[in-house]
């Protein structure tokens, strides 16, 4: 318990220096960009060269680079990300309201391809080389070549258009029905999970393979344990330490995804506010949604080390 408990408390120190080191990639691209946030302030205004100066004086956009870094990291903090040029409203709030969607959608799309990877893998590898096996590596080989944009424009052409099955677009809220929530969902959620389950099907099916060729499964299977709880209780566990480590990082291309999903299915999430935010030149709101972003997947990635840890013993015990 006390070597669980070191290693979590050196993952979460971790977390610092990759919090300040994606804040000050975000903080340099913004000042190196040609966006300038006082005309982007002023957009449409005609503003005057004094009225920019002031502006920039105002704000702290004339100081030297490690003091905007300094205050950038404090307002941080404080739970200041600046001000919308085109709304004049906090970006805070912006974020927070299209947050819960993005996250509804990443979950969604991450449970459906795991569970799908599951399924998957674990068939695959109990009936390797044989039709099943087959069958599902050419499914999953073909899934890892196929975009999420792409199936997402698919299925909204046979499922939504021609069959008329779910909306083509637009979002309700599950508190006002949880059944039209679920069909504004299913699709997106669908198109930006199959892709991330098809790549995990290969690697649990790798995986298992590789624990059930192992002495221990033959042994156990010899000495009469139903070969169901020798995979289940098992050989399961011990494969999932490898699908593990890759599923962190495919939550980065779940929430990379969603941007274009988003926008493809008219989902007023992250994705859609960023968007919104490059196309009418709203410096501010682009900065908070990647660090939102950015944190997002830190925290993430730390969830899954303390699923790592739970699964692997041999780690706890080097901890």
């Amino acid at each position: 318990m006390v070597a669980v408990v070191r290693i979590l408390l050196r993952r979460i120190l971790l977390l610092v220096p990759l919090m300040l080191g994606a804040a000050l990639f975000v903080f340099l691209v913004m000042r190196f960009s040609d966006v300038d946030p006082a005309s982007a302030f002023f957009q449409g205004a005609n503003p005057t060269p004094q009225q920019l100066h002031d502006f920039r004086e105002r704000n702290g956009l004339l100081d030297p680079l490690p003091v905007r870094y300094f205050h950038f990291v404090v307002d941080l903090l404080h739970g200041n990300m600046g001000i919308s040029a085109l709304t004049r409203q906090p970006v805070l709030n912006q974020v927070t309201t299209a947050l819960p969607l993005t996250l509804q959608l990443t979950f969604l799309g991450l449970a459906i391809a795991v569970v799908l990877a599951l399924l998957g893998g674990v068939t695959a590898a109990i009936y390797r080389d044989r039709l099943p096996d087959q069958v599902i590596r050419v499914v999953s080989l073909t899934g890892v070549a196929a975009p999420s944009f792409w199936l997402a424009l698919l299925m909204i052409q046979y499922l939504a258009v021609d069959q008329g099955w779910f909306p083509t677009g637009g979002y309700i809220n599950p508190a006002d029905s949880l059944t039209g929530w679920l069909k504004t969902m299913t699709l997106p959620a669908l198109a930006l999970s199959l892709p991330v389950a098809a790549q995990l099907t290969r690697i649990v099916r790798t995986s298992v393979v590789e624990e059930l060729d192992k002495d221990y499964v033959r042994t156990a299977i010899g000495s009469g344990l139903p070969p169901v709880v020798v995979v289940g209780r098992n050989v399961l566990r011990n494969a999932l330490i490898n699908p593990l480590t890759v599923l962190g990082l495919r939550v980065g291309i779940l929430l990379g995804g969603a941007v274009v999903i988003e926008t493809i299915f008219s989902l007023p999430g992250m994705g859609k506010l960023m968007i919104d935010a490059v196309q009418n030149g709203d410096p501010a709101v682009v900065q908070g949604v990647v660090l939102t972003t950015a944190a997002g997947f830190v925290v993430v990635n730390l969830v899954i080390d303390i699923l790592y840890l739970l699964v692997n013993p041999r780690l706890r015990e080097a901890g």
